[in-house]
């Protein structure tokens, strides 16, 4: 931190010179469903009434701009006028946007309604998505107080989006509206990128921190309902990532540093026609350099790269090759003062090795009244996973836990999309080859012996290895339109999904997923709207891959997943900045898969450091979740900003015994304020409140955990009392201040970001273990002899685990 700060200070006084500093706002407007330019749109800068016309190329062009934030405004004759709020124009990087125009197909005869032509900027929905949706700009990420450039992390202070309250946001994993970890799908620019988070959960999602480098991504839309067809295996929300494209006027690039990571990030032309642009980055982790110094026993370590490159083949033909990966290392140490929670740590994690790599091609060709996209991807993920009872040693003991898994899928995906008198249609086809291989040697539970060490139920061992080959295929068709002046829209699209390994896997009619949407235009400010729908999702490759001792594949009888949707809603906007929306959700549940060895349903999974799946499953569970939320926003127009939430929901899902019990999501409440303020001399604060209700939780088996502790290093749940206890609520506060200088050449960023700031505790589930000594060098027993290791003379202790956490973090951003 000493060399950091010096850095810090000489930077600051190294560009204290006075210098002009102004910038260049660029960019290309297009029509949203033709994908063609719009040539002679209007771009207007709101500040200083300035205008420019968009060329043949739909191209646009601000120069000498003073450094600051805009507003613009963007019309063309017969397209719905659009603003972007909060644009930074800085003097290090060119700011160039792509701007997605929606035509109007007819005027409206009725004055007051208005609603295709009205400025749409706060407006988030779309014909065939006209509720539960929200999108987030890049300056909106990056200036999220707590957020520390993490997208899976600034996007739970959208509504109904929750995380696991048991690590109080220390995990990324995303719960929408009740629903697993697991029942998201993640695009960008169209391909499905199935890991976003490092150190992830096989088989689920989440992680402590995202992958994808915010200086790429130009827009996020959240769907949490409602899905357009075209996205397959999803459960509870679709994410799709804009990135931007790379400037075509010159070579530019940022440098972060903070004390948990270096990130690097350039973008510009190939060649000198401007026809290929690229952007890359890679990041480098300092989070053991934290962690040692606060004296944390685990060394989490990684890397993560990603790039686009966009060529325009012709006029009509543009092609877009992308990719993003990461690599994960999780090791301990020894820690300079040993304390009991510092050993369990130590004890009840597994070190952790992964990379992950999605690479892919896409193809996007103008139609007379359309476009088609042809997209070719490949992602692998890989997964090493080791335990021991000592997990540091000098003697590591029994290894309890050795997993060796790889995924592979090979994916074809072809739509097109086309316009016909007035009826927007889209219809296309996808197919993929998957690849799974796992070695797993996992002891479940110690072998439990009486008082004369006779064995009374022997050790359950998981041990085989498994490698699965098929193929996945789809099909999908979407249509809508606007009727009666437009003021009723409707959308409907259905698909099915195939596979080659289950056995009822190639029956179309078992995942045939119909989905209506409709919005009725009361007022110009107010729209109704719902949806119904039916969604479903295949069975994580762990469990489909999963074999018993005997080596067969037991989860080959397993069906899809099944979730319907019911939502209606209103959605309010008193202008272009401002949106309220208030919605009614109920979720569901069908097919949901229940563990055979414990009787929980896997939906109360996946937000740990294991793997989720890996065992005998049934499809015979159920569930349900419920509720409404309520959401404002402020767009910033002059100096505030800000994003107020709330939603109450019930989740439950049924176990072994098919009786519905709360979920391990089942917060009840969520809430969450963000607002921001740019001050005078380019000082801004940010401040964010969240607030969680409890979640459920399971109490320990007291019986088993003492006769496995010593081996597995965690107690274990009794699941005949699942979720029958609760958490007290979580409430906690992130503040962020930046200062920003703009030079002829750079602009440097300064900020503070600190997490939790007024040290509120994070309430979770007190951790199972025995009572050490007084310098906790081993354990007290109750007859005063060595430690037996059935745990029989051990004294068992409920570890407290609810203490405050605070994360400040300094750092600078240089643009040039």
């Amino acid at each position: 931190m000493k060399h950091f700060s010096l850095l810090v200070v000489i930077l600051f006084t190294l560009f204290q010179s006075k210098a002009q500093n102004t910038g260049v706002f660029s960019g290309i407007i297009i029509d949203k469903q033709l994908q063609k330019p719009i040539q002679g749109a209007v771009v207007k800068l709101v500040q200083l009434e300035k205008s420019v016309i968009t060329d043949s190329a739909g191209k646009f062009q601000f120069n000498q701009i003073k450094s600051g934030y805009y507003s613009f405004i963007f019309s063309a004759l017969g397209y719905s006028t659009q603003s972007k709020f909060n644009v930074t124009i800085a003097s290090g990087n060119e700011n160039t946007m792509v701007i997605e125009l929606e035509s109007t197909v007819q005027e409206l005869t009725a004055v007051t309604v208005n609603s295709t032509n009205r400025n749409k900027s706060a407006k988030a929905a779309t014909l065939e998505t006209p509720l539960s949706v929200q999108r987030l700009t890049s300056e909106e990420i990056k200036a999220n107080p707590g957020g520390n450039f993490d997208i899976s992390r600034v996007i739970q202070a959208l509504p109904g989006v929750g995380g696991s309250s048991s690590t109080a946001g220390f995990r990324n994993d995303i719960i929408i509206r009740g629903g697993a970890p697991n029942e998201n799908v993640f695009y960008l620019d169209g391909i499905e990128i199935p890991v976003i988070n490092h150190f992830a959960t096989q088989g689920s999602a989440g992680g402590p921190t995202g992958i994808l480098n915010v200086s790429f991504i130009e827009e996020v839309k959240l769907s949490s309902s409602a899905f357009d067809a075209r996205f397959d295996n999803t459960l509870s929300s679709v994410f799709e990532f804009k990135q931007k494209r790379g400037n075509s006027n010159r070579v530019q690039g940022n440098i972060r540093l903070s004390g948990t990571e270096l990130a690097t990030t350039f973008d510009g032309p190939i060649g000198k026609s401007g026809k290929t642009t690229f952007l890359a980055s890679a990041r480098r982790s300092y989070l053991q350099l934290l962690f040692k110094a606060i004296d944390l026993p685990i060394r989490p370590n990684y890397w993560d790269f990603q790039y686009k490159i966009s060529h325009q083949l012709s006029k009509k033909t543009t092609l877009t090759l992308l990719g993003v990966g990461a690599i994960d290392e999780f090791n301990f140490a020894a820690p300079k003062e040993a304390t009991p929670e510092k050993l369990y740590v130590l004890n009840s994690n597994p070190s952790i090795q992964q990379w992950n790599y999605t690479i892919g091609a896409s193809v996007r060709h103008q139609l007379t009244n359309g476009y088609w996209n042809l997209a070719i991807s490949r992602n692998a993920f890989n997964n090493q996973l080791e335990k021991f009872e000592n997990n540091l040693g000098p003697i590591r003991g029994n290894k309890t836990l050795a997993l060796k898994s790889t995924e592979v899928e090979n994916k074809l995906r072809f739509d097109v999309n086309q316009t016909f008198n007035g009826f927007k249609l889209s219809y296309g086809l996808v197919a993929q080859l998957v690849s799974f291989n796992n070695n797993t040697n996992q002891l479940i539970s110690n072998a439990i012996v009486d008082n004369n060490n006779n064995i009374i139920q022997p050790a359950v061992i998981y041990n085989f290895n498994s490698n699965i080959q098929f193929a996945r295929m789809g099909a999908f068709t979407q249509v809508g339109k606007r009727f009666w002046d437009n003021r009723l829209g409707i959308s409907a699209g259905i698909r099915f999904d195939q596979n080659t390994f289950t056995q009822t896997g190639m029956n179309p009619l078992k995942t045939l997923s119909p989905r209506v949407a409709a919005s009725y235009v009361i007022t110009d400010k107010i729209t109704f709207n719902a949806s119904i729908g039916t969604y479903f999702k295949m069975l994580p490759y762990t469990a489909l891959g999963y074999r018993n001792n005997n080596n067969e594949l037991v989860n080959k009888n397993t069906d899809y997943t099944r979730s319907t949707h019911y939502v209606a809603g209103f959605e309010y906007l008193p202008s272009s900045a401002t949106r309220f929306t208030l919605e009614g959700f109920y979720k569901q549940y069908n097919n949901v898969p229940v563990s055979v060895r414990n009787g929980i349903s896997l939906s109360n999974q996946g937000a740990d450091f294991n793997v989720l799946g890996n065992e005998a499953v049934n499809t015979t569970g159920k569930g349900k979740a419920y509720g409404f939320e309520f959401f404002a926003q402020q767009k910033l127009t002059q100096r505030f900003y800000g994003v107020l939430s709330y939603t109450w929901f019930v989740s439950k899902y049924t176990n072994a015994n098919n009786t519905y019990t709360s979920s391990s999501w089942d917060n009840r409440h969520l809430l969450s304020a963000v607002i921001g303020y740019k001050m005078k001399r380019n000082w801004e604060i940010g401040l964010k409140f969240r607030y969680q209700g409890g979640v459920p939780y399971t109490p320990y088996d007291l019986i088993t955990s003492r006769q496995n502790y010593l081996a597995l290093g965690t107690g274990i749940p009794n699941y005949n009392n699942i979720n029958t206890q609760r958490l007290n609520a979580f409430n906690s506060s992130d503040i962020r201040i930046d200062k920003k200088w703009y030079y002829k050449r750079f602009t440097l960023d300064l900020f503070v970001d600190i997490t939790n700031w007024y040290l509120a505790k994070s309430p979770a589930q007190a951790s199972y273990t025995f009572q050490r000594n007084a310098t906790n060098t081993g354990f007290l027993t109750t007859d005063g002899q060595p430690i037996q290791n059935n745990g029989s003379n051990a004294i068992p202790f409920l570890l407290s685990n609810n203490d405050a956490n605070v994360t400040p973090t300094i750092g600078f951003i240089i643009e040039f």
